[in-house]
């Protein structure tokens, strides 16, 4: 059902708070007459803090302009006339407030969407008659405005009995200034004559004495209202210090905690929205308490009268200022990170969020925020309050940005859009370290007042730990240190402590999300794929996933210490296969053409018991980010022996020259992909078209692979003349159909120790050849003519 045919069945507070997400910035008209084409579009789509997206957001704005100027058109009759200028003029409205804003209009409505789904769900569990069926989300969701909602009830109470007790102060006031009325007219009664001030002064002692009476009796009472008060503020701060915790230490944490395993390439770690209405709800309950107590102290100072009651006054201002003081630090937050692996002399950007600034009118006064780069060493003596103050361990440009207010989101921020590194200091590494395992952060800070100037709050708030690089071969390492310290650091870690080993299968997680975010797949490693990489990691030969469930993995191991017999780590092989699938394999993977994660030996075995041709695709173990081509054929050396043939691994340059798809569609000798797929079925939709027919009496050549032992001579001629890319192969003879070799001493200088070619020295001939087919045939004639 459309979010808006629901939000119209909203009822009570649900509906009031609905109803005030409209207003001049967006009309509810609006939202009615084109909720269909509104909640059609991708708002989501649009990032709101690039401002290249913002000719996005214009296209938005002219639609929904557009849709209303055609709603308009088409209102016929009495009624219709009259709503025909009103949307017209809603269009000229809009397109007035927006146009020079465009992304104004995209965040007011993304706010407006999920709002009323949100409203609408709660709607929907709280009156759901199956209790079983609402998830553990919703009943915490449920917790927490129950919660609110006694908070509201407690401090409605309080304020009714703080009113009853300035009106009964106020009269106690009235019967003492009466008091000191009688006082004074016995005191002018010693003037008189006897006989007048006998006459007179009885009266008055009796009335004296029952004034005095009913003074000492509201004075006990006065004190016992001031007292109750004190105790019900008390359990309201006790009830508000624990949603507060529930809110900031639990619900805040998580969301940080989502945030930092986004970096990771974990599921987005939603929207703060929710979270903000909840501290806008704590902050306004804080501050209104905090008015009562004040009131209330007002009052005592007004009539002191001995007692208790100054102390618990003083106890309740100190408490309410150390709970509102936790709300507003913890509050400033990051909203959106600065880059984890931080390039210098690159732009990045980074946005901070009050979640309470529009509730405390913070934004009458902007306050400006300041960036500055810190160590680990100097991110640990900021937590533990010592002296750091101008500390810093480099320079950023643009690190100074004024928080703005956005009205129709409610939301208080900061966008720093242009921050760049200029410099960096590192300090004295650790033995093995290097400069990828350093780790800097963000420190954001700033300084504001609320409520007239009565308090003034220093906030401060770190980013995730950022590893600086200074050029790009850097990368990989950095990106390894950021990885391990997002996924096992601890909450409410000394910085940036992480464990120097962890379980196997934790690390599985890990890297199973990384590989899903990088190549953006569903189909993500499978138990199989996540053996092969644990006999990888451990150099083991076993298959049972049981045997690697209790073993651990060591940073040093995972990115410090090289792999056995290569000069490269397990990190860095697992990131190139990553990069190679991203860049130019992620079709072919997300149909399951490629296995990817097999060795030789299993290759050969899963091979050899498959028709000739068959083939599959797996990663190379020799050469970071390569994928080469295993197939079962016959060995034209010895007549009935079939053997594995391997080709040179394929690597990012060579899908720069000529696709996988191309390159298996050249190769005629391969038939069936692994197990028994024919492979035009699998790869023909990624085949290039052919080019062409000669135009103007040039022929276009065409780049083709062939490997030379499997070569056929019947080159398509409607394709033009071909031009061949010599392909090596290594193969592996197999002497009997069930009993496997090992793979021949082979003399070609090309060949490495695994037996796979060296690409470099093939692939520099390719690019020649590619580089002559490019000059104009004229210019090669004379050439040789010369």
């Amino acid at each position: 059902m459309a979010v808006w045919i629901q939000a119209q069945q909203l009822q009570g507070d649900a509906l009031h708070q609905m109803q005030s997400l409209y207003g001049q910035h967006f009309p509810i008209e609006v939202r009615h007459y084109l909720s269909q084409w509104i909640e059609s579009q991708l708002w989501d789509a649009i990032d709101l803090e690039n401002p290249q997206e913002e000719f996005k957001a214009k296209r938005l704005l002219d639609s929904l302009i557009q849709e209303l100027q055609n709603k308009a058109e088409h209102q016929v009759g009495e009624d219709g006339f009259l709503l025909k200028i009103k949307l017209g003029h809603y269009a000229n409205q809009l397109k007035s407030t927006y146009d020079r804003c465009p992304l104004e209009l995209v965040r007011c409505i993304k706010h407006i969407l999920y709002t009323e789904q949100r409203l609408v769900r709660e709607a929907t569990n709280s009156n759901s008659p199956v209790g079983g069926m609402m998830d553990s989300m919703s009943q915490k969701y449920q917790q927490i405005n129950q919660a609110f909602e006694e908070l509201r009830l407690l401090t409605q109470d309080t304020e009714n009995d703080l009113r009853k007790l300035q009106h009964n102060q106020e009269y106690f006031i009235i019967q003492y200034q009466e008091s000191m009325r009688i006082q004074a007219q016995l005191a002018s009664l010693a003037t008189l004559p006897p006989a007048d001030r006998q006459l007179r002064e009885p009266a008055l002692l009796s009335k004296k004495n029952t004034v005095e009476a009913w003074l000492t009796r509201e004075a006990n009472t006065l004190q016992k209202y001031r007292l109750d008060l004190a105790e019900k503020h008390q359990k309201t701060l006790q009830l508000l210090r624990k949603q507060q915790t529930i809110i900031l230490d639990d619900e805040l944490i998580q969301w940080k905690r989502r945030q930092q395993l986004a970096g990771n390439g974990g599921p987005p770690e939603g929207g703060l929205d929710i979270l903000q209405s909840w501290c806008e709800k704590l902050a306004e309950m804080i501050w209104q308490n905090r008015q009562q107590i004040r009131r209330a102290e007002h009052l005592r100072q007004q009539l002191p009268i001995p007692g208790p009651i100054e102390e618990l006054l003083n106890e309740l201002n100190s408490t309410i200022t150390d709970i509102i003081s936790t709300l507003v630090t913890s509050t400033f937050i990051i909203e959106k990170q600065p880059p984890q692996v931080l390039k210098t002399q690159t732009k990045f950007a980074a946005t901070v969020r009050l979640l309470v600034g529009g509730k405390l009118n913070v934004h009458m006064n902007p306050p400006q925020v300041k960036a500055t780069i810190i160590s680990e060493q100097q991110a640990k003596a900021l937590l533990k309050n010592e002296n750091t103050r101008n500390d810093s361990s480099g320079e950023i440009l643009n690190n100074n940005c004024v928080m703005e207010y956005h009205q129709t989101t409610g939301t208080l921020s900061a966008h720093f859009r242009n921050m760049s590194l200029k410099r960096i200091k590192r300090s004295d590494r650790r033995g093995a370290e290097s400069v990828t395992e350093e780790k800097f952060t963000i420190l954001f800070e700033s300084q504001f007042s609320v409520g007239s100037n009565e308090l003034v709050f220093q906030v401060k708030t770190l980013s995730l730990p950022v590893v600086v690089i200074v050029h790009g071969s850097q990368d990989n390492n950095a990106t390894a240190t950021v990885l391990w310290d997002n996924a096992f650091a601890e909450p409410g870690r000394v910085p940036f402590l992480v464990p120097d080993k962890v379980l196997w299968p934790q690390l599985c997680e890990v890297i199973n999300m990384k590989y899903k975010a990088e190549v953006q797949s569903n189909r993500g490693l499978s138990e199989e794929n996540l053996v092969f990489l644990a006999q990888k990691a451990f150099s083991s030969s076993s298959n049972n996933p049981d045997d690697y469930r209790s073993m651990t993995m060591t940073w040093s191991q995972f990115n410090r210490e090289s792999l056995p017999g290569r000069n490269f780590t397990f990190w860095q092989w697992f990131d190139g296969v990553m990069e190679l699938t991203k860049k130019h394999l992620k079709p072919h993977w997300n149909d399951g053409a490629i296995l990817g994660f097999v060795n030789k030996q299993q290759a050969q075995d899963m091979l050899m018991s498959k028709p000739n041709g068959t083939f599959l695709l797996r990663f190379s173990d020799s050469e970071i980010g390569g994928i080469t081509i295993a197939w079962v054929a016959e060995n034209p050396n010895k007549a009935g022996e079939r053997m594995v043939w391997n080709l040179m691994p394929y690597t990012t340059k060579d899908f720069t020259i000529r696709s996988l798809a191309d390159r298996i569609s050249d190769l005629n000798h391969l038939l069936f992909l692994y197990p028994d797929r024919p492979k035009d079925e699998v790869f023909s939709k990624y085949y290039t078209p052919p080019l062409s027919k000669a135009v103007d009496g040039y022929v276009k050549p065409q780049i083709k692979q062939v490997v030379p032992e499997f070569a056929t001579a019947n080159p398509d001629p409607a394709s033009g003349n071909p031009t061949y890319m010599d392909q090596g192969a290594s193969p592996a003879p197999v002497s009997h159909p069930h009993t496997y070799g090992i793979y021949p001493a082979m003399g070609d200088s090309m060949l490495d120790a695994d037996g796979d070619f060296d690409l470099d020295d093939t692939m520099d001939v390719a690019r020649h050849v590619e580089e002559l087919l490019r000059r104009p045939v004229e210019s090669q004639w004379s050439g040789q003519q010369s």
